[in-house]
């Protein structure tokens, strides 16, 4: 699926994998939602909705540091991107105490946070020029895509994956 490349289609986007992830969520059984996988560090469904709820705040503080002249750590503070392994295990353990349903609401108020963060710039603030701070050409846009929409595919894909596994081995 190519980029959005204008605020219309990243917002249309964003609404309609959000749309798609919280249906499948909806779906989920309770008793899948904390069952571990052990092909995947014992990650449960409810660290991914979790994890994809971090990487929409992560996105809006690089914006928000980049626009402010301020470095920028990316992926986050203390960690590289060939770091990533490390740091989902340490977010998962961060988010250790946090419900299926607490995981779905903090989801639900980053993608808000998200839209806004939309809504909230035109197309030349969020097409115009790569993202200060970014480390590439990606401008803005691009960014929330991958930390929204793009998320959000492959956290329903992983899910299905998961939810038939689960059911396989029933």
């Amino acid at each position: 699926m190519p980029a959005a490349t204008n605020k219309a289609d990243l917002r249309t986007i964003t609404e309609k994998e959000f749309a798609k992830l919280e249906a499948l969520l909806d779906s989920v059984a309770v008793s899948a939602r904390l069952a571990p996988d052990s092909k995947a560090d014992g990650t449960t469904l409810k660290d991914i909705v979790g994890h994809r709820a971090a990487w929409i705040d992560l996105f809006v503080g690089w914006y928000e540091q980049g626009q402010a002249g301020q470095p920028v750590d990316i992926p986050a503070p203390g960690y590289k991107w060939n770091q990533l392994k490390q740091f989902n295990a340490d977010l998962r353990q961060k988010q250790a105490s946090l419900g299926w349903d607490a995981a779905r609401a903090l989801l639900r108020d980053n993608h808000a946070r998200l839209l806004d963060f939309i809504d909230r710039h035109d197309d030349a603030a969020l097409y115009g020029a790569p993202m200060p701070g970014g480390g590439n050409a990606w401008p803005a846009g691009r960014w929330a895509e991958a930390a929204g929409p793009a998320h959000y595919r492959s956290a329903a894909k992983y899910i299905r994956a998961r939810l038939r596994a689960l059911d396989a081995a029933k």
